[in-house]
């Protein structure tokens, strides 16, 4: 695998020549750290192109955060962060190391809410993974996600999450792998935190993989 990094972005690209899938990371809170260019690796690692985005960029993390709660609480689907993520994607597509028909997203907190947000106006992704995302207004949004595997932490600010988008997504026929984690807690994934759960994020990270591998891992069929 090699790795690139700038003030906005950290990439990571399997061996082999590709063409590999894509999957945009989106961080907690505290912004790109050690653990989203982890994540990078890791999925560099079972075989795809992850670019790691930092949203904050050098500006205050504060009121980066509070415009992008701001836009959600309003249900704006392209509040401030999501044009981002879009522009990322982009970049990503465009690699000629990448297979622009296969692209995904994964996120954390911050970042899985923003995901789901994203996702409802994204056509490019095939599937999302929040972890401990809150779910996107307006509701019937809901219904425009692409494929979702979702996961959160048994009781949590964001738990409610997986009760909403499970009636939305059933009732509009998309495929999801929902999963509520009852023992755990809030980033549980993040293994350099005290909340984390080794083994809520080991089962979860299967779960992903295996369904990024269902619904992302293989080509399209010839149109």
């Amino acid at each position: 695998m090699r790795t690139e990094a700038t003030g906005a972005a950290y990439l990571a690209i399997p061996d082999g020549p590709g063409p590999h899938p894509g999957v945009v990371v989106v961080h907690e809170a505290s912004g790109l750290n050690d653990n989203i260019r982890d994540v990078c690796r890791r999925l560099a690692g079972e075989g795809y192109a992850a670019v790691g985005v930092d949203l904050f960029g050098g500006r205050n993390r504060g009121l980066c955060m509070a415009r992008m709660f701001s836009g959600a609480m309003r249900g704006n689907l392209d509040h401030y962060g999501v044009p981002a993520l879009r522009a990322a994607l982009a970049r990503l597509a465009d690699r000629p190391e990448v297979d622009h028909e296969r692209l995904a997203a994964i996120g954390f907190c911050l970042g899985g809410s923003i995901v789901l947000t994203w996702a409802c106006t994204e056509r490019r992704l095939r599937a999302i993974a929040p972890f401990y995302g809150a779910a996107p207004k307006p509701r019937a949004a809901i219904r425009r996600l692409c494929p979702v595997v979702g996961s959160w932490p048994g009781r949590d600010f964001t738990t409610k999450a997986a009760g909403i988008l499970e009636t939305e997504l059933s009732a509009a026929g998309i495929a999801h792998d929902l999963k509520v984690y009852p023992g755990a807690k809030h980033s549980f994934f993040n293994d350099r935190w005290r909340a984390y759960d080794a083994s809520a994020a080991a089962d979860s990270w299967q779960r992903v993989l295996a369904f990024f591998a269902e619904h992302v891992g293989e080509r399209l069929a010839p149109r």
